[in-house]
């Protein structure tokens, strides 16, 4: 049963239900007009971004050369491109949003675990984007007005000239959270070409300028033979990938709050795929070749676009590169970190809290998390961040696939996800088996993940469980998988839709 097939009685008691509103519904077959296009030019939009930008950088120094960098990038995007296609189905063929489609296997009120760890990181990364818009209005107005930039630190860490641009930037998130979500439609249209040509052309400037890429792509593994860390290479490789398959194993969860609008699955697996990795890549490329030709430029590596941006010395350049930069991560704040926990928040009380009320939490808890701090040290963004939070994703993704596409064979009954009473109810609202494999999955990351953080002393605990950390996702998803399926054999659900398996 799609959401086209129901009744005009079965849509009635849907939205009679408490787990009911309008940003929750099924999206019907009118409304799902997205292409292949439509996927791809979301992909390219969110994927050009300055946290790609600047995703090589910790990767190469820490010992990659640029060619290993880039291609670990692209592989880790290959990886989690294939959780995102398979959990984009079920939006696809239900028209329903993540937080509804977390029921059939978590519970009607168990859906709200997963859907309140994904929103969690969602408002880390909203804030981050939030500061890195912030950062880039303090820029302009730092070259304009010199005394904004000194470096007179308050309690928490930045500036005051900082710490209010950010804010400025984050009240313009929330205006356009105000707005309605379709406001961002346009910014979304051309932020793509917008972001790509400015790279472009960053990456025209810097070879013109350095009379060539400069001496970091010429530069050997640190991991080559006769270099500093000889042989350690596939030590370093593994988490690093697996930090970069965290980048966005947030979106390959609530994935399908995007492909409900999806036309067909061909349209939404092709699209991602032409998106998605490519873009990655390309993007982290063009960071590595700028930052590389800095060194000749400016006589160090200058990571930050926003810090290349204000070494212009024409006035309307700097501008125009600083407004794209501010309108691009502006899109890619509200297509990637607002709607997911909007809707995330919404489905805590379908019937007291909006969209518009979930984003609006999303933004004050994204202040709370203080996001400069999130992204001051480049290996921690990487080991701690994007690892840490992997290890809490990796699970939800490998219980979500196992439920849909193998115990339940892509069988949903859709009435009975918006009913609190019915057959996704289970114990309270809560699903044992889900529950139990999340817990499972997520304990073996956990010393890992508190050595990694300091809480705990890395030497006092045994390696093994700093080498399952390194594959935190990897461990969290297969662990998952295994384990609730097993739950589910041993103790079936007394209810399963017995339905014909939808077609693709």
């Amino acid at each position: 049963m799609n959401s086209a097939s129901l009744s005009a009685e079965q849509v009635a008691a849907i939205q009679q239900s408490s787990l009911y509103n309008h940003d929750l519904a099924p999206v019907p077959e009118e409304r799902r007009k997205w292409r292949v296009w439509n996927f791809a030019a979301l992909w390219i939009s969110m994927s050009a971004c300055i946290p790609t930008y600047m995703l090589a950088s910790s990767l190469i120094g820490g010992g990659m050369n640029w060619s290993q960098a880039i291609v670990t990038i692209f592989l880790a995007n290959l990886i989690v491109l294939i959780p995102m296609v398979l959990n984009a189905h079920a939006g696809t063929h239900y028209g329903i949003p993540f937080p509804v489609y977390c029921r059939a296997a978590f519970g009607t009120l168990g859906a709200n675990v997963p859907a309140m760890l994904r929103a969690l990181v969602a408002c880390g990364w909203f804030g981050i984007q939030a500061w890195i818009g912030g950062a880039a209005i303090h820029k302009i107005l730092s070259v304009f007005f010199p005394a904004m930039g000194y470096e007179a630190h308050n309690a928490i860490g930045i500036t005051l000239p900082q710490f209010v641009c950010f804010l400025v930037f984050w009240a313009v998130n929330m205006w356009v959270i105000y707005k309605g979500i379709d406001c961002i439609r346009v910014l979304l249209e051309i932020k793509a070409p917008l972001l790509i040509a400015l790279g472009l052309a960053l990456l025209w400037w810097a070879y013109k300028t350095a009379g060539g890429f400069g001496p970091m792509l010429t530069q050997p593994s640190a991991f080559a033979a006769g270099q500093p860390k000889a042989g350690q290479f596939w030590k370093f490789f593994v988490p690093a990938l697996t930090g970069n398959i965290g980048f966005w194993a947030t979106l390959s969860l609530n994935i399908p709050d995007f492909s409900r609008y999806s036309r067909t699955q061909k349209d939404q697996v092709l699209g991602q795929a032409i998106g998605l990795p490519a873009t990655m890549a390309l993007y982290s490329f063009i960071g590595a070749a700028v930052t590389s030709a800095t060194i000749v430029i400016f006589g160090k590596a200058i990571w930050d676009p926003i810090d290349v941006l204000t070494r212009f010395n024409n006035p309307a350049v700097l501008i125009t590169a600083m407004l794209s930069l501010c309108i691009a991560t502006l899109a890619t704040n509200i297509a990637a970190n607002v709607v997911s926990p909007a809707n995330d928040f919404a489905n805590l009380a379908p019937k007291k809290i909006s969209f518009r009320a979930g984003g609006y939490i999303t933004g004050f808890v994204g202040i709370l998390m203080m996001p400069w701090k999130l992204v001051s040290d480049p290996s921690g963004y990487i080991f701690t961040w994007l690892i840490g939070y992997s290890a809490l994703l990796g699970p939800i993704g490998g219980i979500l696939i196992a439920d849909y596409f193998v115990y339940r064979r892509r069988k949903l009954n859709v009435t009975a996800l918006y009913d609190e009473h019915g057959e996704y109810r289970y114990s309270g609202g809560f699903s044992i088996p889900a529950m139990a494999a999340l817990i499972v999955a997520i304990l073996p990351n956990l010393p890992g993940f508190l050595a990694t953080i300091k809480v705990l002393n890395a030497e006092t605990i045994n390696p093994i469980f700093m080498t399952l950390y390194s594959y935190a996702w990897f461990v969290g998803f297969a662990i998952a998988f295994v384990v609730y399926l097993g739950a589910r054999i041993m103790s079936p659900s007394p209810a399963t839709v017995r339905s014909p398996a939808p077609t693709l």
